[in-house]
């Protein structure tokens, strides 16, 4: 079992493992450019009723921005900002 779906964790200490994974995964990217992209993507799930996933989900999804899709952080969360 890794860090994302252990049990007894509040979904923000397991994005609070997500950050860290991706700041050590993209030492050379501007952190605040990570917790943009973490913060779009966790966004994404707004209002779903199971969360159990989500820091999977949103690690998933920050990763694919960061590492090679077209990342726009001035756009909000619900506007498409993730190009691939």
């Amino acid at each position: 079992m890794n860090a994302v779906t252990r049990p007894g964790r509040t979904e923000e200490q397991h994005l609070d493992a997500v950050r860290d994974r991706l700041a050590r995964r993209f030492p050379d990217l501007d952190p605040d450019l990570v917790d943009r992209a973490i913060d779009i993507a966790h966004h994404r799930f707004d209002g779903r009723p199971v969360r159990d996933f989500v820091p999977l989900l949103v690690e998933r999804a920050a990763t694919a921005t960061l590492g090679g899709g077209v990342f726009h952080p001035t756009e909000s969360h619900d506007s498409g900002a993730y190009l691939q």
